[in-house]
């Protein structure tokens, strides 16, 4: 899968380089097939519309490099036509589809850069699907390696960044509720890697870094199923390294928040017990 990956990736950075839209724009008809490196043909049309036509129905199909054969054609061939302003977006779209992230959050950013007020801008489409490259490299949960909350999370930091800017700068995208769900994924996510690190901090009689980690959940990530166990985890932790004051607001805001969870009984006695 790797090698094929990386194949797809080699031939879509070819399709697209400078060198070869240079060539098409000096070679290419108004209509034919070319043959291209692997031995196929590409029947090219006479209008910019067609071509991009068969651009978009090679995406369908996931044939990305086809698509990107198409729009970098149009590109050349057609530089003022509008086809051809859609072609450089619809080529971020071909590396989204054939798993380039990166070179596609490259594409998505210049395309919002050169054309601010294009309606797949404004609309929200183009930054939406930069959060969504990102959500894509999101670390998975495969058996063999280590969960994804023991993972590198730069991925899901930089999702949850994008995902965030486009929903607070596109509130009525048709694609918000996509991007809401990404959200919250990114932010348990985040949450459980923030977890298992003050967990870790804490078996290892490590309390302040139990005490920073567990202060950076519960303030950028509040609410998606660690709050009590993070509270009573802060506040036993605030006793170890000596800070009574801030345990005893801690499980304060534990049996204020959270009056029927079972932590909220420990954190009673532990408030029984303070002195303070």
């Amino acid at each position: 899968m790797r090698t094929y990956k990386t194949r797809i990736f080699a031939m879509l950075r070819l399709v697209i380089a400078s060198s070869l839209t240079l060539l098409l724009a000096a070679t290419a008809g108004c209509s034919g097939s070319r043959a291209d490196g692997e031995g196929n043909n590409i029947e090219y049309s006479i209008s910019a519309r067609e071509n991009y036509e068969k651009g978009m129905d090679s995406l369908e199909n996931d044939e990305w490099i086809d698509a990107a054969k198409y729009f970098a054609f149009v590109k050349a061939r057609f530089p003022y036509s509008k086809f051809a302003v859609l072609a450089d977006l619809r080529i971020a779209d071909a590396q989204f589809g054939a798993g380039a992230y990166l070179e596609a959050v490259d594409g998505y950013k210049l395309f919002i850069k050169f054309h601010p007020t294009h309606e797949m801008v404004t609309n929200g489409y183009a930054s939406f699907r930069i959060g969504e490259a990102y959500y894509k490299m999101l670390p998975d949960d495969w058996f063999l390696t280590p969960p994804s909350y023991e993972k590198d999370q730069s991925s899901t930091v930089d999702a949850l960044r994008e995902l965030g800017t486009f929903l607070k700068t596109y509130p009525s995208s048709p694609f918000r509720e996509r991007a809401d769900k990404m959200y919250k994924v990114c932010a348990k996510a985040l949450a459980s890697h923030e977890w298992y690190v003050a967990q870790f901090y804490w078996k290892r009689d490590r309390p302040m870094g139990t005490v920073l980690r567990l202060r950076t959940l519960l303030k950028r990530y509040p609410h998606v199923g660690y709050d009590e166990e993070a509270l009573w985890l802060l506040g036993r932790a605030y006793l170890k390294v000596g800070r009574p004051k801030d345990a005893k607001t801690t499980f304060q805001t534990l049996v204020s928040k959270y009056p029927k969870h079972a932590r909220a009984g420990d954190a009673r006695g532990e408030l029984a017990k303070l002195k303070i």
